[in-house]
């Protein structure tokens, strides 16, 4: 059963993609340091902490890693930055095959309740308890090409800027690497001057509602696109409460779920005759 569930987490063709991504351990002349142990099984228990919800003391010993052993591995590939890389390389596999819609990006956010941790703060949408916010820009088709988190009172637009840097330079089925999307869309949350300002001056179209003057309803047609998307990623029961303490390890959870979210996009298209 363990084997099963193992492979349903983290089937060969996405083992193959993170595998070259991993940092490699060397072993000390003198001896200690790191213990040799198996990748691809630690990186299915980050997969299955991350679709669970299990937190990592609660891990079933089936999986053949230790606790300690899953924590610091997790640790070091957080801080090695290998969640961002896997992303980008699904990414660069869907651009290669012409599955990113760059004719328009859509923007929003959801706060989540924490229990703990940096960048928790009271949210003014859920009476005042501790939270954080989940920021997500996604493709037109609900592809996430960038996230991010925050406090739970951080205001939307103060996102705007750091998703747009944060989309990678992503690879083309023909011409150049992309990263620049013909138009971006927002609810009025996202409404300021100095924002449309910076947005026109990348070359980006921008379709925001203004405040005071129009609905943000009237976005509906392409705003449920970006909720979608945040309702596959709060699928990963990791992300529905924030139980970790440092806001790198929920932003790290919030980025493979991204990356899984775009494999799973990838596999479809795979399949499709």
């Amino acid at each position: 059963m363990t084997d099963e569930l193992s492979k349903r987490l983290v089937p060969d063709d996405l083992w193959e993609l993170v595998e070259p991504l991993l940092p490699r351990f060397s072993p000390r002349p003198q001896g200690g340091g790191t213990a040799r142990t198996d990748e691809r099984a630690v990186f299915t228990v980050v997969v299955f902490m991350l679709t669970s919800g299990c937190a990592s003391r609660m891990l079933p010993p089936s999986f053949g890693v230790t606790v300690p052993t899953a924590h610091r591995r997790f640790t070091v590939w957080t801080e090695a930055g290998l969640w961002r890389r896997l992303h980008c390389a699904i990414l660069d596999e869907l651009g290669s095959h012409g599955l990113i819609e760059w004719s328009r990006a859509v923007i929003d956010a959801a706060s989540v309740r924490a229990k703990k941790g940096s960048m928790t703060r009271p949210s003014p949408v859920d009476r005042g308890k501790f939270g954080s916010k989940i920021h997500v820009l996604s493709d037109r088709a609900g592809i996430p090409l960038s996230v991010g988190i925050s406090a739970a009172n951080t205001n939307d637009a103060e996102a705007l800027k750091p998703l747009v840097k944060a989309i990678p330079a992503v690879r083309s089925r023909r011409g150049p690497r992309r990263r620049k999307p013909a138009k971006l869309h927002a609810d009025k949350a996202y409404d300021n001057i100095e924002s449309r300002r910076w947005i026109r001056g990348r070359g980006i179209g921008i379709r925001i509602a203004r405040k005071g003057i129009e609905s943000s309803q009237r976005l509906g047609r392409h705003r449920w696109v970006i909720q979608r998307t945040i309702s596959w990623l709060t699928g990963y029961h990791r992300l529905n409460i924030r139980y970790d303490r440092k806001a790198s390890h929920f932003l790290a959870f919030l980025t493979l779920a991204a990356a899984l979210t775009c494999y799973e996009k990838l596999t479809k298209a795979r399949s499709t005759p």
